[in-house]
């Protein structure tokens, strides 16, 4: 699963890399207190466990396409 975790400005690479799973939009979820974004996945939740994992809170996550 191709999941990156954005802190600055994503690469072409990355952006390529996340775009893999869906073909034509990447999945997001955003931490909006620590201004934290998690790209790739087929899920939200793919994306929602990382930030979860890397220390956000569940009410601080929003999805997004």
């Amino acid at each position: 699963m191709n999941v990156h975790i954005i802190r600055k400005k994503t690469t072409p690479e990355q952006i390529e890399e996340m775009l893999f799973a869906l073909d034509s939009y990447i999945k997001l979820a955003v931490d909006i207190k620590r201004e934290v974004i998690v790209g790739g996945g087929m899920l939200h939740a793919d994306c929602k466990a990382v930030l979860l994992d890397d220390g956000s809170r569940q009410e601080d996550i929003w999805g997004a396409d």
